[in-house]
């Protein structure tokens, strides 16, 4: 049997989410939609026509659901952010109950002495943006670091662990190049484009997200 002593006193034990597939509330509180909300209302596109609904219901549970990952004994509530609730325009001025929402369920963390991982970007870009081109679209970098630097500013003077992209060579070919995920376009050329992008948006942000994080 493992034991958590064998992982050394520097293991990090913890459970993560992303906003798709835990929050639901997809269109409350100025929240709009994201391309996964508008991918998966097609039946044809979800196995045997169901639809995701209000998923696991973490928008309205979370406080059980941190008081849950505490007493198990976890170090760890990683959770990633949705683009469109807290940008609903996908730029410009902050949504403020979005950012309430996440402010809140970091101080539950922080109440529960969980440590707050935050994904910035786990494939909910805004359907806003994708009807402006998504990931294939060159502004989509300044999109991009423009969130990035909204929910930094907010939450970075208690969230100490980052994770920009989970999994981007995943989003850009299932979801541009087969059409198989969200937002369902396919091609070389789409894939291309979308494949750049959150590289260059990396590249451009390297040195300076590490720079803008320490400060907070």
């Amino acid at each position: 049997m493992l034991k958590r002593k064998q992982f050394g006193k520097f293991f990090k034990w913890g459970v993560t989410i992303s906003a798709f597939q835990n929050e639901g509330a997809a269109f409350e509180a100025g929240k709009s939609a994201s391309i996964w909300d508008i991918f998966t209302s097609d039946v044809q596109n979800i196995n045997d026509g169901h639809l995701p609904g209000e998923t696991a219901g973490f928008y309205h549970n979370y406080e059980a659901d941190i008081l849950q990952a505490r007493q198990m004994g976890l170090d760890v509530f990683r959770f990633s952010l949705a683009w469109s609730r807290i940008l609903p325009n996908g730029t410009g001025t902050p949504n403020p109950k979005g950012l309430d929402f996440y402010n809140r369920v970091i101080d539950a963390c922080v109440k529960n002495k969980l440590e707050p991982w935050v994904t910035i970007y786990h494939w909910g870009l805004p359907q806003v943006l994708e009807d402006r081109g998504g990931w294939t679209n060159r502004e989509v970098v300044d999109w991009f670091l423009h969130f990035t630097d909204v929910v930094t500013s907010a939450f970075g003077d208690r969230v100490k662990h980052w994770i920009v992209m989970n999994e981007p060579m995943s989003f850009t070919g299932l979801g541009y190049f087969t059409g198989y995920h969200a937002p369902g376009r396919n091609g070389i050329g789409n894939f291309m484009k979308a494949a750049h992008h959150p590289r260059f948006a990396w590249q451009r942000g390297d040195g300076w997200f590490g720079e803008m994080w320490k400060m907070r």
